[in-house]
Formats: structure tokens, C-alpha cells, sequence
């Protein structure tokens, strides 16, 4: 798990730091530093919104019985996929055009006031936030109790995209945001098929699915879910030793069908037409 949150935190992370690094150096190089400090409110604020979420879906159903526990463990784990399916797909057509997006917002909120200013700081930083959060409860569900490798894991990886964050608003760094988003993205389109998997199994032991008996494989025995090699594919991809059926068929759709579609090349923009000469009379 360690290996597989650090990625998505840092994908997830990088995402939220470029939202504030475009918004500081734009204010910055438009000698608008007053509005600073609405942006890092909207920023701290929707902080604060994904803390508090994390905290209520992972403390907050400890009390339920284990059906409702694995109904919404599995629920979180489909949102999850979601979420993370529509954010590489919006990165990979975005990533090119997100800086000017987001400096035309803040340069229109700034003729509005301050809480417009914060607003789109929070509504920029929240979005990510909330994945974030939801990812969070999903990943360390699939763990279970008592492993702390997906806490880890998304402190090395929030960490490491606020250092990231930090060194290319310094200019010290240069990333090719497009290849960096393409690449991080084909591996959690397979990272979100485990976890969309995991999350089918969830919602079967919560007898909310059918088929929970029903296994395609089982190779437990080839590969025990206590050795060192079943819980490195258990963290990276979330393999399970024993596959139902169901979650079998919905990762070879899911990575399949996804892959296929996030791999296509992107269609250029296209160039806007030519305005019509005026005719011109004697």
C-alpha cells in the first residue's frame, strides 16, 4: 500500500500545489501581494474540509456493524475510481491550459473583492482535497486495521508534492506536466482497477452484491497474501490471492476499456476561423 498511496498523494498533492503556485506567482508578478492572504485562506479552508471529511469517514464508522462497514467501505472505494478516472482524463486534456484558466478566475475575482479571491483559491484546492480525503478512507479500509503503510505512504506522497510544489514556483524544477500527468495516469488507472475490485469485494461481503463464493482464481497458494511478494502486488495494485467472478471482470473492463480510451492521442485545439475579409467597393 505504500508504494500505491505514495503515488496517488503525489499525483493528488501536485495537482493542489500547481493550483497555488499559479495563483501566488500570478498575484505576485502583477504586484497584487494584497490578495495573498485570501488565497491562503480559501487554501487552508479547503484543508481543513478534506481533514475533517478524511476524519469522519474514517473514524466515524467504527461503530457500525460489519455490514454497513463494508457497504460504505466499498461505496468510498467506487467514488474513489470516480473520482480518479475523471481527474486523469481532465488532466490529460487540461494540463496545457490550466495556468491561463485559472489566472483569467483570480484576475475577475480580484475586481470582485476578497472572498472571490479566496473562493477560487478553495474551490481550486478543494476539489483535490475532497478526492484526496475519499482516496484516503478507501485505501486504508483495503489495508485494515493495524497497518499504517498507507498513512506513510500519503505523507511521502503529500510531502514530496509540496517540496515539488515549492521548487517550481522557485524555478528550480521543470516538469513536462503533460508526460508527467500521462504517465502517472496509466499507473492509476491500474492502481484505481485494484481498488475498484477491492471495493466490489467490499460491497459482496456487505451482501449488497451477489457472487462472493463464486472465485475466478484463487492462487493463495502460489502466492500467500502474508509473503513479501503477495503484499508488494497487494500494495501496488491491490491483488487479491482469491478473486470472485465479479471483481475479475470488472478490473479487465475497467483498465481496459480506461487504458484504451486515456492512451488515444489527445485531439489538438481546434485553430479559430479565419474572420471574413470585408469587401471593398469603388
Amino acid at each position: 500500500m505504500l508504494v500505491s498511496n505514495a503515488l496517488i498523494g503525489l499525483r493528488e498533492g501536485l495537482e493542489a500545489a500547481l493550483v497555488v503556485v499559479i495563483l501566488v506567482a500570478f498575484l505576485v508578478k502583477t504586484d497584487r501581494r494584497w490578495a495573498l492572504r485570501h488565497v491562503w485562506t480559501g487554501v487552508g479552508a479547503a484543508v481543513a474540509l478534506a481533514v475533517v471529511l478524511g476524519a469522519v469517514l474514517t473514524f466515524g464508522t467504527k461503530q457500525l456493524t460489519f455490514e454497513a462497514q463494508e457497504l460504505i467501505g466499498g461505496s468510498a472505494s467506487i467514488v474513489a475510481v470516480v473520482f480518479v478516472t475523471f481527474m486523469v482524463f481532465w488532466m490529460r486534456s487540461a494540463a496545457r491550459t490550466i495556468s491561463g484558466e485559472l489566472k483569467g478566475k483570480l484576475d475577475r475575482a480580484l475586481e470582485m473583492g476578497p472572498l472571490a479571491v479566496a473562493l477560487v483559491a478553495f474551490l481550486g484546492v478543494g476539489r483535490e482535497g475532497l478526492e484526496t480525503a475519499i482516496f484516503f478512507y478507501a485505501t486504508t479500509e483495503a489495508a485494515g486495521q493495524g497497518n499504517n503503510q498507507p498513512l506513510l505512504g500519503w505523507v511521502v506522497g503529500l510531502g514530496g508534492a509540496v517540496v515539488l510544489g515549492w521548487l517550481i514556483y522557485r524555478g528550480a524544477v521543470r516538469i513536462n506536466l503533460t508526460k508527467f500527468f500521462r504517465y502517472t495516469g496509466v499507473l492509476l488507472v491500474i492502481v484505481a482497477g485494484g481498488i475498484l475490485a477491492y471495493g466490489i469485494h467490499d460491497l459482496q461481503e456487505a451482501q449488497f452484491l451477489p457472487g462472493l463464493g463464486a472465485l475466478a482464481f484463487d492462487v493463495s497458494a502460489a502466492v500467500p497474501p502474508d509473503s513479501w511478494y503477495g503484499t508488494l502486488l497487494k500494495g501496488i495494485f491491490n491483488f487479491s490471492p482469491a478473486t470472485t467472478w465479479l471483481q475479475a471482470i470488472a478490473w479487465v473492463l475497467y483498465v481496459g476499456v480506461v487504458l484504451t480510451l486515456f492512451l488515444r492521442p489527445v485531439p489538438a485545439p481546434a485553430a479559430p476561423a479565419a474572420a471574413p475579409r470585408a469587401s471593398v467597393h469603388a
